[in-house]
């Protein structure tokens, strides 16, 4: 990172909540979160901390179609709180999986989950738990991957790992075009001249103005995670230089 605080190493995993519904995308399904959790574990042994955040589209999205008594300030709520669920069952889902893991908000929750504040988080990193972050920024019209990438810069996070369920950055989208290329490095200029659909604008100009890098993976494929923390040429890399191919 540009203002040289990284910490080499470190990493910060940012995933959908519809990944934590199974099939259906909905609730939690159980597989899934000992699959997470497996996941999580193998890549810790390699790390120096791991932050998770995590969206809430297993329950509710922010900025859906919303009943028209419903505002989108009070829509985006709504979503904010349905990650505080998901951070809690990921929390102790780590823990059943022998991972020290705590939980935080980035609002207080009363009784359940402290508010974040950056240098305890960074201490809860430094003590080797994972940390699963909830509530997206606390401010509406903000998506999970610009939570992600400004909780990155606040913790001095090496790279963002965003864990999907396609193995990289297409040409085009791969479920609608077979023929669509598959990226290995490519530079945020790139993907933004062509439009490739990495993550949203405002969360892109976090990373490129500060030097963080973004690797996208297929998080259903064992040891993806594991393979990325350890610096494996899995999925698309994406930061200022990119070689574009």
């Amino acid at each position: 990172m540009e203002n040289g605080t990284a910490t080499p190493n470190r990493f910060l995993v940012k995933f959908s909540g519809e990944y934590l519904g199974g099939e259906g995308g909905a609730g939690f399904s159980a597989d899934r979160l000992a699959q997470v959790s497996r996941e999580l574990k193998r890549a810790h042994s390699h790390s120096n901390g791991i932050a998770v955040v995590v969206g809430g589209g297993n329950f509710f999205r922010g900025g859906q179609a919303l009943p028209e008594l419903i505002g989108r300030v009070t829509g985006d709520q709504i979503g904010m709180l349905a990650t505080a669920m998901n951070a809690l069952a990921l929390r102790d889902a780590f823990r059943e999986a022998g991972l020290r893991a705590e939980s935080v908000c980035s609002f207080p929750v009363g009784g359940v989950l402290a508010q974040f504040d950056p240098d305890a988080a960074r201490g809860v990193l430094d003590q080797g738990s994972i940390l699963v972050l909830a509530g997206g920024t606390g401010n509406p019209f903000f998506t999970t991957d610009t939570t992600a990438c400004l909780r990155a810069l606040e913790l001095g996070v090496q790279t963002v790992i965003k864990a999907t369920r396609v193995d990289g950055v297409y040409s085009e989208d791969p479920e609608k075009n077979p023929n669509a290329v598959r990226y290995d490095h490519i530079s945020y200029d790139f993907a933004l001249s062509n439009r490739l659909q990495v993550m949203d604008a405002t969360a892109f100009t976090l990373c490129r103005e500060n030097g963080l890098s973004v690797r996208v993976v297929d998080l259903g494929v064992k040891g993806n995670l594991e393979g990325a923390v350890k610096g494996e040429p899995v999925g698309t890399l994406v930061d200022v230089s990119g070689g574009n191919s």
